[in-house]
C-alpha cells in the first residue's frame, strides 16, 4: 500500500483531543483543531478538512443533509494512530457551494475523484455513512483503482426500504416543510421538547445535537433546495431507487467493511446482511443498542475498526 503525497498544507501530527467538539452555529467550524479547507473544481466549492499523516489515507464521507464535522469524534482517534485523513463537506451541503448542479451519486463521486487528484492522493480506503456509502459504492464502480478499500457505514444503496418520511420528503410542495422545520421557532420548541423528555428519563436517541443541528441548517434556502435536488436523485415515494445490490459481486476482491447500528431507524439491518451475503471480500460488524450513526454514538470503537480494517486492506494488496 502506498502512503499518500505530502503537500504543503501538512501539518504536525500532534495529538488531537476527542472531545474538541465543533460549534454548530457555523458552516465551516473547526475541528479537532484544523480549520476548513476550500477547492474550486469544474466551477464546484468543495470544502474539506485534511489531516496529514504518513500511515493510510481515509476519506470521510457524511450522510445526507450532515456536513464533514459529523466525523469529529472518530478524527482524532484516526490522527492519533497517524492515518492520513480527508473529511469533505459534499456539494451542496455545509460550506461546500450550493448550486443548481447534478447531485447524482456519479456526479458527487467524480468530484471526490477531482479532490483527491488536487490534494495529491492516488489511492484511499473511502469511509461513507447512508448516502455516503452509496457514493462510495459509486465512485468504486467508476474509479477502481483509486479506492483501496471500502468501509460502510448503516449506507443507503443495499436495498429499497426506508422510513415514511424520508419517502415523503420527495413530494411537491416538501420545500414548504422543510422551511418550517429549519425555523428557529421550531428549532427552539425541538430543543425544549428534547429537555423536557431527558427529565422525566427518556433519552431521545433521535433528537441529538448533531441532529438538531442538521434541522436548523433547512432555514437556508439554498441549503434546503440542494438537499432535496441530492435526496430526490436517490429516492422517491416507493423507496431507494437507486441501489448498488446487482453489482455487489463486481466489488470482487476489494477490502469491504460493512459497520450498522441494531436499531437503525432509517436503513434496516436487514440490508446489511444481505450485503455481506453477496460481497466477496467484507465483513459485517452490527452495534447492539445503536441507532442509525455508529460514529457519532460509538466514535472510538468505530476508529478501532477502521485501523483494524487497514490490516486487511494491506493483505489484500500483498498478494
Amino acid at each position: 500500500m502506498s502512503a499518500p503525497t505530502t503537500t504543503a498544507r501538512d501539518t504536525e501530527s500532534a495529538a488531537i483531543d476527542l472531545d474538541s467538539a465543533p460549534s454548530s452555529h457555523s458552516e465551516s467550524p473547526d475541528v479537532c483543531g484544523q480549520s476548513m479547507s476550500h477547492a474550486t473544481l469544474h466551477d464546484r466549492t468543495i470544502a474539506y478538512y485534511e489531516w496529514a499523516g504518513t500511515g493510510s489515507a481515509y476519506l470521510l464521507v457524511h450522510g445526507i443533509g450532515g456536513r464533514a464535522s459529523d466525523w469529529h469524534k472518530v478524527i482524532p482517534e484516526l490522527v492519533n494512530r497517524g492515518h492520513y485523513v480527508v473529511a469533505v463537506d459534499l456539494p451542496g451541503h455545509g460550506a461546500s457551494g450550493k448550486d443548481r448542479g447534478d447531485y447524482s451519486l456519479g456526479a458527487i463521486a467524480s468530484v471526490l475523484r477531482d479532490l483527491l487528484d488536487y490534494l495529491g492522493l492516488n489511492k484511499v480506503v473511502i469511509v461513507g455513512h447512508s448516502l455516503g456509502g452509496g457514493i462510495a459504492m459509486q465512485f468504486h464502480y467508476q474509479f477502481p483503482s483509486a479506492c483501496e478499500g471500502l468501509v460502510l457505514v448503516c449506507s443507503g444503496g443495499l436495498g429499497v426500504e426506508t422510513p415514511p418520511w424520508l419517502r415523503a420528503a420527495t413530494l411537491p410542495g416538501a420545500e414548504y416543510v422543510f422551511a418550517g422545520i429549519g425555523s428557529e421557532k421550531t428549532g427552539n420548541s425541538l430543543r425544549w421538547m428534547t429537555r423536557q423528555m431527558g427529565r422525566i428519563g427518556i433519552e431521545p436517541q433521535t433528537l441529538t445535537p448533531e441532529s438538531l443541528d442538521r434541522l436548523r441548517r433547512f432555514g437556508d434556502r439554498s441549503t434546503r433546495n440542494a438537499f432535496l435536488a441530492t435526496l430526490r436523485s436517490v429516492v422517491d415515494v416507493t423507496g431507494q431507487r437507486v441501489t448498488a445490490l446487482g453489482k455487489l459481486e463486481a466489488i470482487g476482491d476489494t477490502p469491504v467493511l460493512l459497520i450498522w447500528g441494531a436499531h437503525d431507524p432509517v436503513i434496516p439491518v436487514s440490508h446489511a446482511y444481505r450485503a455481506a451475503q453477496i460481497i466477496p471480500n467484507s465483513e459485517l460488524v452490527v452495534f447492539p443498542r445503536i441507532g442509525h450513526e455508529p460514529h457519532i454514538e460509538d466514535p472510538v470503537r468505530v476508529a478501532e475498526l477502521l485501523s483494524s480494517f487497514q490490516h486487511r486492506v494491506e493483505r489484500t494488496h500483498e498478494h
